[in-house]
């Protein structure tokens, strides 16, 4: 159980997000294979969402597996493949009986017959779930934004939209996860200061939070220390402090 001592819970978090890196460099660091750094990293995935159901947080979007990450190493790739058809496969009905709904972004068209069937059964089988674990398998956010745009061209091209009127609104509907809100907070492990093409656009006014521990040392503690970090900002979203203050008393 996370110690929920010391944080301000009365601004909670309704989407976090996190790439998880760090776990080749964690293995190295202790003579394992890469492979044996990924599996330790999908263990924490547990710890993580953990935290995040006790904090109160809706939505929990992991970065695991990039668009770029095909080139890596034919022997890295397959081994995180196999990781994570094991736990779409192990995880599923715990993920059910914890009313948790798991869902898979991003292409799909470059996995086996096998796995997509495996994902769309998990997915499934979770379906009536209140709390959302969304993994970013062979995702990106340019990607992402592309399929958007062809969508909605297709839609003009056929005549049933005026181009003229597509609104930020119209494509955001568009996205991978439009009927989320977008993520209150970033979370990047083992210090790299990049979001390396993930939720381009959803993630225009988040805040981020930068870790310097590797992926499988992100425990509750350091989740803590980034809820803290977060919770210690004020989000403006283009308004001054001034401006953001009258807005709230006028809504209040």
């Amino acid at each position: 159980m996370t110690d929920l001592a010391g944080l301000d819970l009365s601004c909670p978090l309704r989407h976090v997000a996190i790439i998880m890196d760090g776990n080749n460099r964690w293995a190295q660091e202790r003579g394992l294979s890469g492979v044996a750094g990924h599996r330790t990293g999908v263990e924490n995935v547990r710890n993580v969402l953990n935290a995040s159901r006790d904090y109160g947080i809706e939505a929990l979007t992991l970065f695991a597996f990039s668009s770029e990450n095909w080139r890596r190493p034919k022997s890295e790739v397959r081994g995180l493949l196999t990781l994570f058809a094991t736990y779409i496969r192990s995880e599923a009905r715990e993920l059910r009986d914890r009313n948790v709904r798991l869902r898979v972004i991003g292409e799909r068209e470059r996995f086996s017959k096998g796995l997509r069937k495996r994902i769309e059964k998990a997915e499934a089988q979770t379906a009536d779930g209140d709390m959302d674990l969304i993994l970013a398998v062979d995702y990106g956010g340019r990607w992402d934004i592309t399929e958007a745009a062809r969508t909605l061209a297709e839609k003009a091209a056929q005549g049933e939209l005026d181009p003229a009127a597509i609104t930020e609104e119209m494509f955001s509907e568009e996205l991978c996860l439009a009927d989320l809100p977008p993520p209150d907070l970033c979370i990047r492990t083992a210090g790299e200061q990049r979001i390396s093409n993930f939720l381009l656009w959803q993630m225009a006014y988040t805040e981020f939070y930068f870790a310097s521990c590797y992926w499988p040392d992100f425990g509750e503690d350091a989740f803590a220390l980034a809820i803290n970090e977060y919770q210690s900002r004020k989000r403006r979203f283009g308004l001054s402090s001034s401006q953001l203050l009258l807005s709230k008393s006028e809504g209040a």
